[in-house]
């Protein structure tokens, strides 16, 4: 190598590096996009859980759409009335109504109701009993009671109670999906929760083979659609279901009735909890 050679190599490396620098600095110039600051501070402005209660996957993605207008800030399930009107008043935009929303069980068999037939020993978690025996339970659609969704609930709004069933506390619920996600029954669902009148129950037979594998099952008797207000609720796959948007619901005793004649108080009429703390109370026909 010659002594010209030793320094011809770095001069190359080094122009081909400011060449492409020049290249990144004009393209930078030219094609970028300024960001409206009001972004960062819509997002401080959030509660920071990135749950995706919102439907978004996080508070910055959010954020985005607050900002661009595309959604309301009441659509953070999890801000507080102040949190809402501190972005309301922020953006000068207005709060939009919040409708609440928490996660309801399809199932009502704990132990006092739904039929063993075998003891599940093992780790403790509804993901492993149901890959490696049902959990035990007769009912291969209900809730195996290890409290997945109580570990998995990022907001401590679900616990277990005596019956082997969770209970989420619906004041406080986010709608954050955690338990919808975890469950592998596929159990629980978010509801708003103006939908009082409830189906706790997902099995898709009908009569004594429903209720010989739990005293809380639905039998398909269809007693609850015939005397709701008709047009409210129809049968299928077994299962009486409650159709919202024909705008039939109401929360007078014409709609209530629906839970009265029920044989196996599978349909409830939810005004708080879905289910108390004690199991003797679990099933009541209604609560008004």
């Amino acid at each position: 190598m010659t002594y010209l050679d030793f320094f011809t190599a770095p001069a190359i490396m080094t122009s081909i590096g400011l060449l492409f620098g020049v290249i990144l600095a004009v393209a930078y110039h030219y094609l970028k996009v300024d960001e409206d600051p009001r972004i960062s501070e819509t997002e401080g402005l959030l509660p920071g859980t990135n749950c995706g209660a919102c439907g978004e996957p996080g508070c910055l993605p959010f954020a985005i759409k607050l900002v661009a207008g595309d959604v309301a800030p009441s659509g953070c399930t999890v801000a507080s009335e102040d949190d809402i009107d501190n972005l309301s008043e922020f953006l000068g935009v207005d709060a939009g109504d919040q409708e609440k929303i928490v996660a309801r069980l399809r199932c009502a068999g704990g132990k006092g109701q739904a039929f063993q037939v075998a003891e599940y020993q093992g780790f403790e978690s509804c993901r492993a009993a149901a890959v490696i025996s049902g959990g035990g339970k007769g009912c291969s659609w209900g809730c195996l009671g290890l409290a997945d969704c109580e570990v998995a609930c990022s907001f401590d709004v679900i616990h277990m109670n005596d019956n082997g069933l969770p209970v989420v506390d619906s004041a406080n619920c986010t709608a954050c999906s955690d338990c919808v996600d975890i469950c592998p029954k596929d159990l629980f669902e978010l509801k708003p929760a103006a939908e009082k009148l409830y189906v706790q129950c997902n099995i898709p037979l009908e009569g004594e083979s429903v209720t010989a594998l739990c005293s809380a099952g639905c039998d398909g008797c269809a007693k609850c659609v015939a005397d709701a207000p008709e047009g409210l609720m129809h049968m299928e796959n077994e299962l009486p279901i409650v159709d919202y948007s024909s705008g039939l619901f109401t929360t007078d005793r014409t709609t209530k009735k629906a839970v009265e004649r029920c044989p196996t108080q599978a349909i409830q009429w939810l005004e708080t909890d879905q289910f108390l703390e004690h199991p003797e109370e679990t099933n009541r026909y209604s609560q008004y």
